[in-house]
């Protein structure tokens, strides 16, 4: 059985998100994997701003809707 392929959001979606969400989902957003989008925070290198609480990472949303209106 192939695996269900997820849909990225459009932008009107994101823009109904909560004011943070995690890293799996917002790298689904942007396209990426998630284990890129944790490595680019990893380096600091991410293009969105997050939040870090120890070892949990959350994106903030309206950072993550600036990315994607630029794009």
């Amino acid at each position: 059985m192939a695996a269900k392929k997820v849909e990225p959001p459009t932008l009107a979606e994101v823009k109904k998100w909560p004011a943070t969400v995690n890293v799996p989902r917002a790298a689904l957003a942007l396209g990426c994997s998630r284990s890129q989008l944790y490595e680019l925070i990893k380096r600091g290198q991410a293009p969105v701003r997050t939040l870090s609480f120890g070892t949990r990472h959350v994106v903030i949303t309206a950072s993550l809707v600036a990315v994607l209106e630029a794009a």
